[in-house]
């Protein structure tokens, strides 16, 4: 008998969406914005009322500079602007709504959500459950193999590795060296100039990885694609640079904290903290009702 699927859920996704797309007259009796954690509330209710799992992870991301990708390259994500106080706030609250609904929370102060997710979606592969991504970020398709599946919830894009491969025209194990080929302007990785989208999933259809593409490198001028006579060129230009971004994109799948409690099966319902927390927030019955059903 197969063993159930465990959701891994990228928090930083849902309660980013419900920050811009919520109203922003959500507040509590303080005055307070509560508009993303409204929002995510219900995306938490929504996850489990269609798949009625008990094995859910949220990850959170809990800095944008003090990871060990900042290390690595300072200027990683240094395009965004920090996250403004009353975004913050919510964040904290997020993850005890999330709490106080059984589901088992994770964060780590080197290591972004992704790679928590990614250590998990490791761990629990091993032990024979499939897995599903639940998220709209393209960098975690590279976690999705076999019977597993990359979820883009409220577009209700549910896709598996083959379906991702012709999404993005390479493969869910390309992922990585694609984005450092390309870049990745969201996370301020610049890429090889020059190489877009389409060349750089030929150049690994062609090549494989990476490191196929260098160690065969005399033979990009002859690839029946745009520009390949300059291809060559550019690659060899800047190949510290591909390898640096490919150290970016690389998601990190043995985050200790995680591997320390790894378990996510999901706990009973804390029907005390639910209802205190919606007097704090402000909530209405009919999302309390939903949270104390689900």
């Amino acid at each position: 008998m197969s063993l159930p699927p465990v959701y891994l859920v990228d928090a930083s996704v849902y309660l980013f969406r419900s920050w811009f797309s919520m109203p922003d007259d959500f507040v509590n009796n303080a005055g307070e914005p509560t508009n993303a954690v409204y929002g995510f509330t219900g995306f938490l209710c929504g996850l489990l009322e269609q798949t009625g799992s008990e094995h859910v992870a949220v990850a959170f991301d809990v800095s944008l500079t003090t990871g060990f990708r900042n290390e690595i390259y300072p200027e990683y994500k240094a395009n965004r602007d920090p996250a403004p106080e009353e975004l913050k706030r919510q964040f904290g609250w997020a993850r005890s709504v999330a709490e106080a609904m059984g589901l088992a929370c994770f964060s780590d102060p080197r290591y972004e959500a992704d790679d928590v997710i990614g250590t998990l979606a490791r761990y629990w592969k091993r032990r024979g459950h499939p897995v599903c991504v639940v998220t709209a970020d393209k960098d975690l398709a590279q976690l999705v193999r076999e019977d597993d599946y990359w979820w883009d919830f409220s577009r209700n894009q549910k896709l598996d590795a083959r379906q991702l491969t012709e999404k993005f025209g390479v493969t869910p194990e390309q992922m990585a060296d694609y984005l450092a080929l390309t870049g990745d302007a969201v996370d301020n990785i610049p890429g090889i100039p020059g190489i877009g989208p389409k060349t750089a999933a030929a150049l690994l259809r062609a090549f494989g990885d990476l490191d196929g593409i260098y160690e065969r490198i005399e033979e990009v001028p002859a690839m029946k694609i745009r520009g390949a006579a300059s291809l060559h060129a550019k690659l060899q230009a800047h190949r510290d640079a591909a390898e640096l971004a490919r150290r970016l994109t690389v998601i990190e799948t043995a985050v200790e904290s995680a591997l320390a409690s790894p378990e996510l099966t999901r706990s009973e319902k804390d029907t005390a903290a639910i209802n205190r927390l919606f007097d704090e927030l402000s909530f209405g019955g009919m999302l309390r009702q939903r949270c104390l059903r689900a």
